[in-house]
């Protein structure tokens, strides 16, 4: 995908804003995300999508991006919205280090980087 193609087509959240919201907030949980951005509040679709960007970001990587083009995607979201399941594989959020967050419920409330500032849980982003 390209910085300024569409992750959460719903509410029209780019990729390029994604990246910028978790480098710039370093939010805590991935639910900060939809909190902050709505993303993944509509029809559902982006969640793990999500989550992968999330987990690419905490994990460092230069450039976060997903392993799809923007035809495809929302092709598959329009299979998606009408049917209601994944037909296909979507990608799965998984930390590569020790330490880092997790797509799920056992994501620690003040994991962060080392030496990366984080903030308490409840705190506000938005």
């Amino acid at each position: 995908m390209k910085p300024d193609d569409h992750v959460c087509i719903c509410f029209h959240v780019s990729l390029r804003k994604i990246v910028n919201f978790c480098r710039r907030e370093r939010p805590v949980r991935v639910s900060l995300l939809s909190e902050c951005l709505s993303a993944g509040t509509g029809c559902g679709w982006c969640i793990p999508f999500l989550k992968t960007i999330y987990n690419q970001v905490w994990d460092g990587v230069p450039s976060p991006d997903l392993p799809v083009s923007p035809e495809e995607y929302a092709e598959r979201r329009a299979k998606y919205r009408i049917t209601g399941s994944r037909d296909e594989p979507t990608p799965i959020a998984k930390p590569s280090r020790a330490g880092g967050p997790t797509a799920g419920p056992t994501a620690s409330p003040a994991a962060g980087p080392p030496g990366e500032p984080t903030s308490p849980p409840g705190s506000p982003f938005c």
